[in-house]
């Protein structure tokens, strides 16, 4: 299953966040040796995880955190803007592009569970309307999201890590939900479980 919770939705699904925000600290200080804040629960956290971004939590068959990401319009505080803007040729400030960070998998997670993030990501995209979303990540997940059915455009790079550009359409949408092995109905139902009743109906789906 796929949910996205808001960051003042996390203390409704308090053992899925301790999940997730454990699972970055073995992924980003453990296994990826980054110079990240964990703290005495364990967790890690940043200054974007009190901004209320928006979460796309890929969860097990027992209900676990298998998978993240962590979503915030570009028109207030993010991570390209105020951590990474050597990594762009010019800011993005734009109500129509999102940036994507935090993209993180549990231990032992594989490769299904990153296909259905970036399933959910375009969910997410074609559900809010926005044109494209924005990242930072090392160079070598170029490949990695190739393989994945989904690779950014590449806008700038030093020092081994690059910030991309991911644009959102349907014919991108079909792709994952094919490599994904996720129904574009069933990928519509987990978005419509928490913005079904809120926003706009968004792009007609496909079976």
């Amino acid at each position: 299953m796929i949910r996205y919770l808001y960051g003042t939705d996390l203390a409704d699904h308090g053992d899925l966040a301790a999940q997730m925000f454990r699972d970055r600290a073995a992924q980003f200080r453990d296994r990826m040796g980054w110079d990240v804040h964990v703290d005495a629960l364990g967790w890690e956290t940043d200054q974007y995880d009190g901004c209320d971004p928006l979460y796309v939590i890929a969860e097990d068959a027992a209900g676990r955190h298998a998978g993240s990401m962590r979503f915030l319009p570009t028109t207030g505080p993010h991570m390209l803007a105020e951590v990474f803007p050597h990594l762009m040729p010019q800011p993005v400030m734009a109500a129509d592009t999102w940036e994507c960070t935090r993209f993180c998998l549990s231990p032992g997670a594989d490769a299904a569970v990153a296909r259905r993030l970036l399933l959910a990501a375009s969910e997410l995209g074609l559900g809010l309307g926005l044109r494209a979303c924005l990242g930072v990540f090392d160079r070598p997940m170029v490949r990695v999201y190739r393989r994945l059915g989904w690779s950014p455009e590449v806008l700038g790079s030093a020092d081994g890590i690059s910030a991309g550009r991911w644009t959102f359409d349907v014919a991108r949408h079909d792709a994952l939900c094919a490599a994904a092995c996720v129904s574009a109905r069933q990928s519509r139902h987990w978005w419509d479980v928490t913005f079904g009743d809120l926003l706009p109906a968004p792009l007609p789906v496909r079976a």
